[in-house]
C-alpha cells in the first residue's frame, strides 16, 4: 500500500502551536494522509496525552486505520533536530545538548535523526559544517514553511551529495497546514516500523508551500512563544523604615 505521511507537525504542546493533537490528527485524515508525526518542540507531552486517549499505540500499530508517529523536535546546541519514531524519556533535558549526542540517543532508541530546514538562515537549522560530522538518517529537503525556496533546493543538493534519504513535511503549527507537504512511501502494511524502514529506502515527495497568510500566522505564533520565555528581572525595593 502507499502510505502518505506528514513527518513534521506541532500541537499546542509546543508553545507556538495553535491546535490540539486531536485537531492535527483530524486534519491529516481530512487531507487523505495515512499517518502523521507529532514533533513538538522539546516535549513529548502530546504523545503521553494521545496514549491515554487511545489514539496512539505503544506497539506502533495504527488506530482505526490511522498511524500517529511519535517524535519530538529537539533544540540542540547547534540547531533543531527531528527525532522521529520514538518517545524520548525527557527531551527537555536534551535541549542545548550537542547535536551528535542527540543523534546517538534517538538512533539508539530505535528512531530516526532527521535535521529539518538546515539551510534556512532565518531559522534554527543545523548548518552544513556540523551536519557533515553527524550520523543522520535522512534530511528534510522540503519544508513548507521555508523562508525562501532556495533553502529547500540547497538542502536537496546536500542530501544528494551525501546519498541520504530525503523527506518533505509541512512543519505545521496549526491543523489547517498539516499535509501541505508530505511523503508517499510503499509499505506492506501500515505500522511504525514499516514507515521508518520506508523512509530509509526513499520516499516520493509531495511539495507545497504555506500561503503568505499561513506563513505570517506561524511566524507570529513563534514570536509569542519566544516572548513568553523572556524572563523579567524582579524589581527589588529597599526596606522602608
Amino acid at each position: 500500500m502507499i502510505c502518505s505521511v506528514d513527518l513534521h507537525t506541532h500541537t499546542h504542546y509546543s508553545g507556538d502551536g495553535a491546535s490540539s493533537p486531536e485537531e492535527v490528527i483530524a486534519s491529516a485524515k481530512n487531507k487523505g494522509l495515512n499517518a502523521v508525526a507529532i514533533t513538538d518542540h522539546n516535549t513529548c507531552d502530546a504523545l503521553a496525552y494521545l496514549l491515554e486517549l487511545g489514539l496512539l499505540r505503544e506497539d506502533g500499530r495504527p488506530v482505526d486505520g490511522f498511524l500517529v508517529i511519535p517524535g519530538v523536535e529537539v533544540s540542540t546546541a547547534e540547531g533543531h533536530l527531528l527525532c522521529v519514531g520514538t518517545v524520548l524519556d525527557n527531551p527537555l533535558e536534551l535541549k542545548g545538548s550537542p547535536a551528535a549526542e542527540v543523534c546517538r540517543v534517538v538512533r539508539s532508541s530505535g528512531g530516526l535523526a532527521i535535521p529539518p530546514h538546515p539551510f534556512d538562515t532565518f531559522r534554527a537549522g543545523i548548518r552544513p559544517a556540523i551536519l557533515d560530522q553527524l550520523e543522520v538518517d535522512a534530511i528534510e529537503v522540503f519544508n513548507a514553511a521555508s523562508t525562501f525556496k532556495r533553502y529547500n533546493r540547497r538542502a536537496e543538493d546536500y542530501a544528494a551529495r551525501r546519498g541520504l534519504p530525503m523527506v518533505a513535511a509541512s512543519d505545521a503549527h496549526y491543523a489547517e497546514a498539516v499535509g501541505v507537504a508530505s511523503c508517499d512511501m510503499e509499505v506492506a502494511e501500515l505500522s511504525l516500523q514499516n514507515v521508518l524502514a520506508a523512509i530509509l529506502r526513499g520516499a516520493t515527495l509531495r511539495t507545497g508551500y504555506l500561503t503568505l497568510r499561513a506563513a505570517c500566522k506561524k511566524t507570529f505564533a513563534n514570536f509569542l512563544r519566544i516572548s513568553r520565555k523572556r524572563k523579567v528581572s524582579p524589581v527589588i525595593h529597599p526596606d522602608i523604615p
